[in-house]
């Protein structure tokens, strides 16, 4: 009975507070002010009451969820992650979406949701041997140069990508050793972007975390951007 009228009343709702509850364990340091920058960059959508009060369905949960979970695990801009999500909407499939994220048409799914989660794992030496393919006088080189690092005896998916480009570049005769000035250019980078976001991150509200967050990975793909162009350049002329 109980159960009959559960559904007669339909879809859940659920205010910002219950949101937050929902997604506390998988997002510790989830507020009430990122929903909301994330809901003014266009991300969800949650209905309003006559008198103005938000009304978060199940749906935006599940995108809220997909927004957090790719931001955390794979990196991404917002304005990269609301075009795969506007494509959804539209029925579309994304393009160039990470490797073994799957969608379906106008929904994010729940299952999409706790497979991109659990994109976040901490891999052992023996996983991250298997998964990136590396010898283990190859990681013992990554470690003692500084290019992967490990807490607690595991690793992350910086660790594995890390490990996966020096293999292929093990193939090209580049060993951890030629690889170092990466990591200096890395540091210097950060610094730069670090440098940038400094009035945002004085501010120590969420929503400005929020943006100094986004404004660091806008920026660090710009560095990218313009690292590439330059090595590109340099490339094309060994052929002219």
């Amino acid at each position: 009975m109980a159960m009959a009228q559960q559904d007669r009343r339909g879809p859940q709702v659920l205010n910002i507070g219950e949101v937050l509850a929902q997604l506390s364990d998988d997002f510790p340091g989830m507020t009430a002010s990122k929903i909301r920058f994330l809901e003014e960059k266009g991300l969800i959508n949650p209905k309003r009451t006559p008198a103005g009060y938000r009304q978060y369905a199940d749906s935006d949960v599940e995108r809220l969820r997909f927004v957090l979970a790719l931001q955390r695990d794979q990196y991404l801009p917002l304005k990269v992650i609301k075009d795969y999500l506007d494509a959804i909407d539209r029925g579309e499939r994304p393009e160039n979406l990470p490797p073994g994220v799957t969608v379906s048409p106008r929904v994010v799914s729940a299952e999409m949701a706790a497979e991109v989660q659990g994109r976040a794992r901490a891999l052992t030496e023996e996983q991250l041997r298997a998964e990136s393919g590396a010898s283990v006088p190859l990681l013992e080189s990554l470690l003692s140069f500084g290019l992967i690092s490990h807490v607690g005896g595991k690793f992350d998916e910086h660790a594995l990508q890390v490990a996966r480009a020096c293999v292929q570049l093990e193939g090209h005769g580049l060993e951890p050793r030629h690889l170092r000035p990466f990591q200096a250019a890395a540091e210097r980078e950060f610094g730069l972007v670090e440098r940038a976001v400094a009035p945002l991150t004085s501010r120590r509200d969420a929503a400005s975390q929020a943006r100094a967050a986004e404004a660091a990975r806008e920026i660090s793909d710009l560095c990218l951007t313009l690292h590439r162009a330059l090595v590109h350049d340099r490339i094309s002329r060994m052929d002219s």
